[in-house]
């Protein structure tokens, strides 16, 4: 299949009129400030979003729940931050849970060891993404109550372009094992740069770093990805895995692109993004990016993180400085 191919078969250029999830504004809530990391599902009949709140101390993670990918409610946190001392003392956000694997398929959640088995990283002080995050697992029965485990994955452990702190994560299961994408980014000193790499694991106890990473790096100097090739969500698609994930470049703005692979180990990327920032003053004008990917009746839908620039009004007397919210783009019109 070519690269027009690809894309015309996945694109997604009918962006609904405004975003399907935005903050609530309200102090002391979880989603405050911003939502953000959409992760796309389907169970008992509906469309579940987990998605990532920051309050102005850190992440928590919250749900949502639809009936037409349109209009969504709120169920609220399902994950909070832990105690005093403990790793996700000021963050928790929770991105990924092991689900099925093809794209055109049920999109429904793939149980392991008779429980739900979900990933999420955290960061070690308050404040927006402050200090080196780690990735840890976590577990649940019923989607609503979430058993953590300490933090496995470590920036200190890894090689120099993963040194400066990780973010997102998304595991698969494949042939009896599990493959853990994850983006990072390299330590001072030098320019941030944030790429993909994978560990793999047989028992989701001992993890082994892929010798090959980053498996999705940053493009070439011009690029529309030559700082950022982050946020990996990766699905199967007929006989080929594919990656949707972001890209920065230093021209300003952040899109979503498409990598493919034979064997989730080597990846090419389409050379073009898939999906592009809306006009100013809408509310993806800023950036278009950290995609969650979900079919249903033959229809793609592509949630991502909406922000909005600087002239976004103050809201509760507070200055935000940008609306950051979930918004959705499909690959038919909205009704």
């Amino acid at each position: 299949m070519s690269h027009q191919d690809l894309a015309q078969r996945l694109a997604t250029p009918y962006k609904a009129p405004s975003l399907v999830l935005r903050p609530s504004y309200q102090p002391g809530q979880y989603d405050s400030h911003a939502i953000d990391v959409p992760f796309l599902f389907r169970h008992d009949g509906r469309t579940f979003m987990l998605h990532v709140g920051y309050d102005g101390i850190g992440y928590r993670t919250g749900l949502a729940v639809s009936d037409d990918l349109r209009h969504w409610d709120k169920l609220g946190m399902v994950v909070d931050r832990g105690p005093a001392g403990s790793p996700t003392e000021f963050n928790i956000a929770m991105t990924w849970i092991v689900r099925d694997n093809a794209l055109d398929g049920p999109s429904t959640l793939s149980k392991v060891q008779g429980r739900y088995l979900g990933t999420y990283h955290c960061y070690p002080r308050p404040g927006y993404e402050a200090g080196p995050a780690a990735i840890g697992l976590c577990w649940s029965e019923d989607l609503l109550e979430w058993e953590l485990e300490p933090p496995f994955h470590h920036a200190s452990d890894g090689a120099d372009w993963e040194r400066g702190g990780l973010y997102k994560s998304c595991i698969v299961q494949h042939e009896g094992a599990y493959y853990m994408f994850y983006n990072a980014k390299n330590r001072d000193p030098g320019p941030w740069r944030e790429q993909t790499g994978v560990a793999i694991s047989t028992d989701l106890r001992r993890w082994e770093r892929y010798g090959g990473n980053p498996v999705l790096p940053v493009g070439p100097e011009g690029a529309w990805d030559d700082i950022f090739a982050s946020d990996p969500c990766v699905l199967r698609w007929g006989d080929i895995w594919l990656m949707f994930y972001y890209g920065l470049c230093s021209r300003g703005g952040a899109r979503d692109g498409l990598a493919w692979s034979d064997d989730l180990l080597h990846w090419h990327k389409l050379p073009e993004p898939i999906l592009d920032v809306g006009p100013e003053g809408s509310y993806d004008a800023r950036y278009a990016h950290k995609p969650a990917i979900l079919m249903l009746d033959g229809v793609l839908y592509h949630a991502y993180c909406g922000v909005k620039g600087s002239e976004f009004p103050r809201q509760q007397g507070i200055d935000y400085g940008e609306e950051r919210g979930i918004a959705m783009a499909a690959s038919e019109r909205w009704g």
